[in-house]
């Protein structure tokens, strides 16, 4: 069974008893379309051509950019990282941890300004490094190191 709409709304249904095969009617015209066909078939999809002078307004890429730069002079002006006194960075670490609880590594180095590896190795002397949970990769001081004043102890001394 075979529906066939039209334009108009007219509308034609059946059943199909025969198969019929079409072909063009090969003349001229025929031809000529074919042979247009082909031509715009072979037609590359790209072409190249061959520029006069240099096309200035497109952008070329930047050997050093700005903020590198920037980043450059900011490590020459502040030097190389050198390991300060043991007890001097200790005293940094203790004064920064009565401000907070937990800090992460890049928090510590910004403050105390030691290499990462110094610094590491002092926390896991003096502190317990958080894997889990909420205040995952931070730092915390050992318990032992720890003189946090509780909400009712400032309270008290305040009154």
């Amino acid at each position: 069974i075979i529906t066939v709409f039209v334009v108009d709304e007219i509308s034609l249904e059946g059943l199909v008893v025969h198969r019929a095969e079409c072909r063009p009617v090969v003349n001229d015209n025929y031809m000529k379309l074919k042979k247009l066909q082909i031509q715009e078939s072979m037609k590359p999809q790209r072409l190249s051509q061959q520029l006069e002078r240099a096309v200035t307004n497109v952008f070329k890429p930047v050997a050093n950019h700005d903020f590198n730069l920037e980043y450059e002079k900011k490590k020459k002006s502040e030097g190389k990282m050198v390991r300060a006194d043991r007890q001097l960075v200790l005293d940094m670490l203790f004064s920064a941890f009565e401000k907070h609880q937990y800090y992460n590594i890049k928090d510590l180095v910004d403050i105390t300004k030691q290499p990462v590896t110094y610094l590491k190795e002092i926390m896991r002397e003096i502190g317990t490094y958080n894997s889990k949970g909420a205040h995952k990769s931070t730092w915390e001081l050992k318990s032992e190191y720890r003189h946090y004043q509780s909400a009712e102890d400032e309270d008290t001394q305040t009154s």
